[in-house]
Order: C-alpha cells, then sequence, then structure tokens
C-alpha cells in the first residue's frame, strides 16, 4: 500500500492546480478542510503533500469561500452529517468561485449529496475512502502542469499506471464508437429499400410495394412486452456475471462500466429510475471506483444526470439517447 500511495505522490507531482494562478509546483496544494463531528486529521502522507487550512465549521464554510482568497481544494469530510441547506450554500459559492471539491460521503447520503452538489463544481467523490483514495483525488483535480519536463525514475507502479490509462482510453474510444450513429465496425449496413433505384429502369414492370402496416394488430408483438423480455434477459446476464464471484475473484472480472450500462439499459426498458447509490452498487466495484467511473461516462456524453421531479434532494442517471440506441443494436445483433 505504501508503495502504491508513493507512486500516487509522484503523478501528483507531475500537475499544478489553476483555480486562482497562483500555486506553484514547489510548495503544497493550499486545501480548505471542511469538518463537523468526525475526526479531520489528515493522514500522514495525504498531509505531507498539502497545506491544509481549518478544520472549517460547515456553517462557515461558504462565507470564507467567499469572502477570503480562495484554496486550491475544498476537502469536505463527514458530507452525511450536514443538512441540505449548508450544502446548497456550499456548493452555489463553489460554483460562483470555480471552486473544486473533494467530497467525503456514505453511501446511504451519496444520493442527497450529490444532488446538493451543482454538476459545474468539479468534484471527486469519495465513499469509505483511504489514503491512496484521497491521494488519487487530489491528483484528479489538478491540472496538468504546462510546459514542464520531468525526468523521472519509472518503477512497475508506474508501469502498471500507464497501462491502466491506455486501457481506460481504449474502453471511452470503444464507448465512443457504440454510440456512433454508424455503430462498431463491421455493424451491417441497412439493405436499400424494395423498389428504391426501380426509376432507372422505367420499362420493366415490377410489383406495387407492399404496405405492412395493415398487418393485423393480433400478429405483431407488443412493443412493451418485447422490452420486458429483453429486460429480464438483461437482468438475468447481470446475475449471471455476479454469479461468477462465488467462483472466481470477484475483480478478476471487474468490468463497471459494462455492468452499469446493462443495468441502465434494463432500467430504461423497465421504464424505472436508477439513483447514483443504486448504480454504485450495480457497478460491482467500490463505490469511490464506481463514482469515478460514472463521472468518466458522464463525460464521454454516455450518461445524463435527470433530477427527480418528486424529491430535489436525489438525482437519476439514465442512459443518454445514442447510449441507448447502441445497446439496443447490440441486444437485437444479439437475437439473430
Amino acid at each position: 500500500m505504501e508503495h502504491v500511495m508513493r507512486s500516487v505522490a509522484m503523478l501528483a507531482d507531475q500537475e499544478r492546480p489553476v483555480w486562482q494562478g497562483a500555486s506553484s509546483p514547489e510548495r503544497p496544494m493550499s486545501v480548505l478542510l471542511v469538518a463537523d463531528g468526525c475526526d479531520a486529521t489528515p493522514e500522514p502522507a495525504v498531509a505531507a503533500r498539502l497545506r491544509v487550512t481549518g478544520p472549517v465549521a460547515p456553517a462557515r464554510s461558504a462565507g470564507h469561500v467567499r469572502d477570503t482568497i480562495s484554496p486550491d481544494i475544498v476537502w469536505l469530510r463527514g458530507a452525511e452529517r450536514l443538512d441540505d441547506a449548508v450544502l446548497a450554500e456550499l456548493g452555489e459559492a463553489l460554483a460562483a468561485r470555480g471552486g473544486r471539491l473533494m467530497c467525503e460521503t456514505s453511501l446511504a447520503a451519496l444520493d442527497r449529496v450529490a444532488a446538493a452538489i451543482p454538476p459545474s463544481v468539479r468534484t471527486e467523490w469519495l465513499v469509505e475512502a483511504d489514503s491512496a483514495d484521497r491521494l488519487m483525488a487530489v491528483a484528479a483535480l489538478q491540472s496538468p502542469r504546462l510546459m514542464a519536463v520531468n525526468d523521472m525514475a519509472r518503477d512497475d507502479t508506474m508501469e502498471r499506471i500507464d497501462r491502466l490509462q491506455e486501457e481506460v482510453a481504449r474502453i471511452a474510444r470503444l464507448l465512443g464508437d457504440l454510440t456512433a450513429p454508424r455503430g462498431l465496425p463491421g455493424t451491417p449496413k441497412p439493405y436499400a429499400a424494395h423498389g428504391e433505384a426501380a426509376g432507372d429502369y422505367p420499362g420493366q414492370l415490377r410489383s406495387p410495394p407492399r404496405d405492412y402496416a395493415a398487418t393485423p394488430r393480433s400478429f405483431l408483438p407488443e412493443e412493451r412486452s418485447i422490452d420486458r423480455q429483453r429486460a429480464k434477459g438483461v437482468r438475468r446476464m447481470l446475475r449471471q456475471r455476479r454469479m461468477r464471484e462465488q467462483y472466481f475473484p470477484a475483480d478478476l472480472f471487474a468490468d463497471p462500466a459494462w455492468d452499469m450500462l446493462l443495468d441502465l439499459y434494463a432500467a430504461r426498458l423497465e421504464r424505472q429510475p436508477v439513483s447514483v447509490s443504486s448504480l454504485c452498487i450495480a457497478a460491482a466495484v467500490p463505490a469511490t471506483t464506481a463514482l469515478r467511473w460514472i463521472k468518466t461516462m458522464t463525460d464521454a456524453g454516455l450518461f445524463l444526470r435527470e433530477a427527480d421531479p418528486d424529491d430535489g434532494r436525489r438525482i437519476f442517471i439514465a442512459l443518454a439517447e445514442g447510449a441507448f440506441d447502441a445497446m439496443a443494436r447490440y441486444f437485437e445483433a444479439l437475437e439473430e
């Protein structure tokens, strides 16, 4: 674990914050720690990379952000203990100042807390986080250093991190292809409609085009019934993926992006909304990892944030239309 944390810290050294443009590589990042009723002492490995101010009481945090020189990052611990008004005020202050937030909360309170933070605030979510998770969140909230050359010794951990980043980029490209109108390479092109080129042969006889719209309704399957049957098939696929964990290590087949796509597709067919916490559970990985994937998929335009019309303290995650169409084509191809 210490080896991994050192590697993550080395990644953080390659970046610098740009919120106020005053940070330099020679000094630790300025962090405003907001905490109430919980242990607010940063771990030594985390504190060594940061210049922590606070802790500040949550009720005073929004005013601190608005009225003082803004820190590079606001670190909110124990967000589940705060009421909606305090969270909303802090979120508005961060949005107004272009702030960045590292927010720690429980899985049970995740939906409520996420709904209170504006989507414009650059946020890293942490659930049951450890030191490595916090260092990774800090590195993710930093912007790349411009015009900097780093000559650093590389070890096996750094090589593994590079390979992981390449794999994530490959998956992102594949998901982009899925959402494109043309589909994946090799997708059969639609055949031309009957009689489409008949105008080139005016002297030929041809039968009139057939109109199948008049087919008796009793012979047409109900669209809703088709959706229900396909949703059952998707849920069965998800159950089968979870059954593997009874016989093999769970992380051997970890594929949170695909698990979340399957869950959201089935929910769309079932006309059911999906909360952030529910999607984290469906991903079958630690909640902090699932939240990073949700952010990645949302930034890629595959997922959409939707407000709960009946409860402003909760948001839903849904498939974008392009992602839904790609999933539909995929399952249609499986059924052929």
